[in-house]
């Protein structure tokens, strides 16, 4: 649905450039877009390879399974019915780190390996669990401490005070992050207090 969304913005652009005679500036835009976005990525590159190297050596340092130790109760909270010593909750806190320091190119292959092994527990492969749910929103309005990517943004656009946008983003992501669990609690009662459905309905469905 968004490609039409995007393939439906960009025709109807085109369109009317082409109407009102400015196809010579629908190029322009293109090749500068295009340049713009290559000076952006080169600029992140350091950025990003410096957070992920960093996380690299915390977790050989095992900073990582300490602040995992840390953070069980918190995750165990979010997510009851995943199992303490599953693999999932190694890759859960490795995404949400990866959040918490605004690397979500990091974060999102954790977690779609924690994706993975949430599957793994799923009873019902073509529907989502409660704990998959929770993740995804976790993911989407996680807290971040730290905008790296956003700083980094700043900085290659020659920003005065590229940083200062750190304590509003920690407050936007904070407020968001409340909201999602808030959301996430209330549908999981919810879902608890849901009659099951009889198997004949059931497989009438599918």
């Amino acid at each position: 649905m968004v490609n039409l969304i995007w393939m439906l913005m960009i025709v109807v652009g085109v369109g009317y450039a082409a109407v009102q005679g400015e196809m010579d500036a629908v190029t322009k835009a293109a090749f500068d877009g295009a340049a713009s976005a290559v000076t952006v990525c080169l600029g992140l590159i350091s950025v990003l390879v410096f957070w992920m190297g960093m996380m690299k050596i915390a977790e050989d340092a095992g900073i990582m399974e300490k602040l995992s130790r840390l953070l069980a109760p918190v995750i165990g909270f979010l997510f009851p019915d995943v199992p303490r010593q599953h693999p999932a909750m190694g890759y859960i806190l490795s995404n949400m780190s990866a959040n918490l320091l605004g690397l979500g190119n990091a974060a999102t292959p954790m977690g779609l390996r924690a994706m993975q092994e949430l599957q793994k527990l799923n009873p019902d492969k073509h529907t989502a669990t409660p704990a998959m749910c929770t993740l995804l929103a976790l993911n989407t309005a996680s807290v971040t401490l730290i905008p790296t990517t956003l700083i980094a943004i700043r900085m290659n656009y020659h920003s005065a005070q590229p940083a200062e946008i750190v304590g509003t983003t920690l407050m936007a992501t904070g407020i968001a992050t409340l909201a999602a669990i808030a959301a996430d609690r209330w549908f999981r009662k919810r879902l608890r207090r849901r009659p099951p459905i009889p198997r004949e309905s059931a497989s009438k469905h599918m």
